[in-house]
């Protein structure tokens, strides 16, 4: 699959699943290994990132075992964000099934 285009959906299902709860980076990845093929060097890059760009705030919490986890918390501005991209997804996944004749032209 297209590098660019995976990242970007890749983008959206992390907002989506951090949306449903706070989460540290391993635990995204796991979460989504489930579905997609990612790794870490897809995905902490992408924290990063959507992190500095404020759609993600961050907190530590202490473990039994080893370091204090970083969790990742979606804001107000990530959950428009998200907003945004899944109506976006929405309409090019229309445009793309119609085209493939996987819709019926409802005009």
């Amino acid at each position: 699959m297209n590098t660019q285009f995976k990242k970007g959906i890749v983008e959206m299902c992390i907002l989506s699943i951090i949306k449903k709860r706070d989460m540290y980076g391993y635990e995204v990845i796991e979460k989504l290994a489930t579905d997609i093929d990612v790794n870490e060097n897809t995905v902490y890059p992408i924290l990063r990132r959507l992190t500095s760009q404020g759609l993600f705030d961050t907190y530590m919490e202490q473990t039994n075992i080893g370091a204090p986890r970083k969790y990742y918390q979606i804001t107000a501005l990530g959950k428009e964000k998200l907003d945004e991209y899944e109506g976006e997804w929405t309409a090019f996944l229309k445009g793309v099934f119609k085209l493939l004749g996987g819709l019926k032209d409802e005009s």
